[in-house]
């Protein structure tokens, strides 16, 4: 799934019971939140958010973030 965030904007705060996702930043800069720890994660990295995590993701930059989300599960 591709997802685009605006400069200065969030997602709401999400957690799947079944489902896992791994996050590929493709451009730009993301904030994530995942369970209660806070990383940054910049363009060519990518981070993977657990099943039962509270995530969140907010683009703390000036460009747009393209991030692409792998999910695993129902």
């Amino acid at each position: 799934k591709r997802i685009v965030v605006k400069p200065g904007s969030s997602l709401s705060l999400q957690m799947h019971h079944h489902r896992s996702e791994h996050w590929i930043v493709v451009s730009g800069m993301a904030r994530v939140m995942n369970g209660e720890q806070e990383i940054l994660v910049n363009a060519n990295e990518s981070t993977y958010i657990p099943a039962g995590h509270k995530h969140r993701l907010e683009n703390p930059g000036v460009i747009d973030l393209v991030m692409i989300a792998v999910h695993a599960g129902a």
